[in-house]
C-alpha cells in the first residue's frame, strides 16, 4: 500500500491525482462513499455494501412485520442483560 499526500482547497475540494484517476478509471462525475472510521476517513469509488446489507434488513424486517423501534429495544434489552 503506497501513502499518497493530498491538500484540501477551497470549499473542501480534494483532488485525485492523475496517476490514480488513470489506474482506476476515474472519471468526472464519478460518485464515492466516504467512510469515517473514528477520524480514519476511507474513500470508495463504489456504493458501500453497508447501504446494501442495510436495504436488505429493512426488506426482512418489513416482510416479519418488525420496525426499527422493535430492533432498537431487543438491542438495548440484550446490552441490558449482559451489563452493558
Amino acid at each position: 500500500m503506497r501513502s499518497i499526500t493530498v491538500q484540501m482547497a477551497q470549499r473542501g475540494v480534494i483532488s485525485i491525482p492523475k496517476a490514480v484517476r488513470d489506474s482506476y478509471g476515474l472519471r468526472p462525475g464519478d460518485t464515492f462513499t466516504l467512510l469515517d472510521l473514528g477520524g480514519v476517513f476511507v474513500l470508495s469509488p463504489r456504493r458501500s455494501e453497508i447501504d446494501a446489507i442495510a436495504d436488505s434488513i429493512a426488506a426482512q424486517w418489513g416482510e416479519d412485520g418488525l420496525t426499527l423501534q422493535d430492533m432498537l429495544a431487543a438491542l438495548r434489552e440484550e446490552r441490558d442483560s449482559r451489563g452493558r
